[in-house]
């Protein structure tokens, strides 16, 4: 298998609000930025046979890790610590994780993705320009 990444880190000033933003993320909230394309991304995925965004999430502002958030499900919920990972359950050739930690008041928002085969690499190379335009929205809207 062939990882890559995209890491995206940006300063916060309320740590609080940040916290609040990212448990909120997904479902009714939405994705804070190229929201259109999540929601494109959830019916193809339904189309061939994936979850889709139809689960939405079990509660508004709460997460635990087993949740379901829209295609992704929740591995790590600790807010405390600062740290949101979710894997997605989406119809992808290999595995997806999308991260935000916040860490000395940085938020880290990565996403990272474990390719299988020439169809994984091919996958990941063809979302690379839709990752350039939401991840640096998506963290400045979640700061």
């Amino acid at each position: 298998m062939t990882y890559f990444q995209d890491r995206r880190i940006a300063k916060i000033t309320d740590r609080e609000a940040t916290l609040r933003r990212i448990w909120a993320i997904g479902g009714k909230t939405g994705w804070y930025y190229g929201n259109w394309m999540w929601v494109l991304r959830g019916y193809l995925d339904e189309w061939v046979g994936g979850p889709g965004l139809r689960r939405g999430r079990r509660h508004p502002s709460d997460l635990q890790a087993g949740d379901y958030l829209d295609v992704w499900r929740v591995l790590v919920a600790d807010r405390e610590a600062g740290r949101l990972l979710l894997e997605a359950e989406m119809k992808v050739p290999g595995e997806a994780r999308l991260e935000f930690c916040i860490e000395d008041g940085w938020l880290v928002q990565t996403a990272s993705f474990k390719a299988k085969g020439l169809a994984g690499k091919l996958y990941w190379y063809s979302m690379l320009p839709f990752h350039g335009f939401i991840f640096p929205g998506m963290i400045r809207k979640l700061i």
